[in-house]
């Protein structure tokens, strides 16, 4: 198993600067600009640093322009609510006086439910039974299983491999088997951060997947719009997920796309949805 060059750990422990202000490290995987999912995973460790005993249900995110992964970023965190059941933070990150996100951030106290059902998970091969190796070597693509668990720290299995060598999912619905690769303390706060973070790993893949794009296509442009999550049920994200998206529309070079994260034992654990600018470049 590769070395794991990123800490996420340490990633998501923010320094404090002063009252409802922290600075977060920038890590790069060598891109350009940094991975969205980054920016969303401290932002989250922000607000939640800021509603003591109570856990995230669910976040909203702007991305308002692409973060330099040369640079700290600095979150300031604004309370909004808080009352017997829910705490609302909006936190704003920032790198050299510019904002590049945005996000509200919901909390709730822990109640007793007259309501509780779930979807079924898909059902899909077993972990055990999907590889790798048949899509990733020889290493076709820049960003390989090793590539992935060395500089995000996530743990990627496909299920549909075809589509890696351009095969066509005529209704978008692709999943994976993913998790963070390093092991993390039981803190169930850190496990949903953490967990935000990986959620917008390539969540925009069943757009191109539609039209027989394969991942990490360079004729293709996806950048993340916004993104939308909200928590159901307990977990770890250092134990595998199924990983289940689909893409319901695409237009006027945009894409929707939206996922749902089981436990392997068929729990649903979190919901996610994106909309990205997905063009061709000319």
């Amino acid at each position: 198993m590769s070395k794991i060059l990123l800490n996420l750990r340490a990633l998501l422990d923010l320094e404090p600067i002063e009252r409802n202000r922290f600075r977060g490290n920038a890590a790069g995987s060598g891109a350009r600009v940094l991975f969205g999912g980054q920016v969303i995973g401290q932002a989250m460790v922000a607000a939640c640093r800021t509603a003591e005993r109570r856990l995230p249900h669910s976040l909203h995110c702007c991305f308002i322009q692409s973060g330099d992964p040369h640079f700290p970023i600095i979150f300031q965190v604004e309370h909004l609510r808080d009352d017997n059941s829910y705490s609302i933070r909006r936190v704003t990150a920032m790198q050299r006086g510019n904002a590049i996100l945005s996000t509200m951030m919901s909390f709730h106290a822990e109640e007793k439910a007259a309501f509780d059902h779930q979807d079924k998970m898909p059902v899909v091969p077993p972990r055990e039974k999907c590889t790798v190796k048949e899509v990733f070597e020889p290493p076709t693509f820049v960003e390989t299983a090793e590539f992935i668990r060395r500089y995000y720290a996530i743990d990627l299995i496909p299920v549909e491999t075809g589509r890696y060598l351009g095969q066509k999912v005529d209704d978008g619905r692709v999943h994976m088997w993913i998790r963070i690769a390093e092991k993390l303390p039981d803190e169930p706060a850190l496990h949903m951060c953490a967990l935000a973070y990986a959620s917008d790993y390539s969540l925009l893949d069943a757009v191109t997947a539609r039209h027989g794009r394969a991942p990490f296509d360079r004729r293709i442009m996806a950048v993340s719009l916004d993104h939308a999550m909200w928590f159901h049920r307990q977990f770890r994200v250092d134990d595998w997920l199924l990983y289940a998206h689909d893409s319901p529309s695409a237009q006027a070079g945009r894409g929707l796309t939206r996922g749902l994260m089981f436990r392997s034992d068929g729990a649903l654990v979190a919901s996610v949805a994106q909309e990205g600018a997905v063009r061709e470049r000319w």
